[in-house]
């Protein structure tokens, strides 16, 4: 397809049962699909002669820890040929499965690793579904909004037992001191010397 509008028809109209809304914003064609459609819409946005999508440039997720569906999981394609993009987005329960694209972009097997070890999603037919950025012992899902700012342990290396050990966190406030000050005014010390 020579521009978005032209896209945008020839998905909505080959598509039409699959696709919930479509709008073109930031010059790329932005889809909301249910979650039971991904593969069919994936498939066809990647064969179409006309449309030509045969780059998974990304998978991530978003969470919104209020809402029934909790997580949107968002998917964004490349169209070489025709120098367009095209985001597909879903909502999901807390705990649904979603389907795999990694026997159609063999590149979704890292991304969906990632979105798993940040978000704790599970993908159905993935070959290797573990963590790929945290610790296996790691606990939590650290983009959840729910996840604490510290974390729940701290890794590091015990001197005394010569190897790396994880420890409850522990913050000491006794030493902390907390500047509120605006950092356009500048710091009362730094007021004193230069009054000085």
């Amino acid at each position: 397809m020579k521009n978005l509008i032209d896209l945008e028809k020839k998905v909505n109209s080959d598509l039409a049962t699959k696709i919930n809304n479509s709008n073109i914003k930031h010059q790329q064609l932005y889809l909301n699909i249910q979650s039971k459609d991904l593969i069919d819409v994936v498939i066809f946005l990647k064969t179409n002669n006309e449309t030509n999508f045969k780059q998974l440039i990304e998978i991530t997720a978003a969470d919104y820890p209020e809402k029934e569906k909790r997580f949107k999981m968002i998917y964004l394609l490349l169209s070489h040929e025709f120098n367009q993009r095209i985001l597909i987005d879903y909502e999901i329960n807390e705990n649904e499965i979603v389907k795999s694209l990694t026997s159609i972009f063999p590149s979704a097997n890292w991304m969906e690793r990632e979105v798993f070890d940040m978000y704790g999603i599970n993908f159905t037919g993935h070959p290797d579904l573990r963590r790929i950025l945290t610790d296996y012992n790691f606990e939590g899902y650290p983009l959840r909004k729910d996840f604490p700012l510290t974390g729940h342990n701290e890794v590091r290396y015990s001197e005394d037992k010569k190897k790396v050990i994880y420890e409850k966190v522990k913050l000491e406030q006794n030493y902390r001191n907390f500047d509120y000050e605006s950092p356009w005014e500048g710091t009362k010390y730094i007021k004193v010397q230069t009054k000085k």
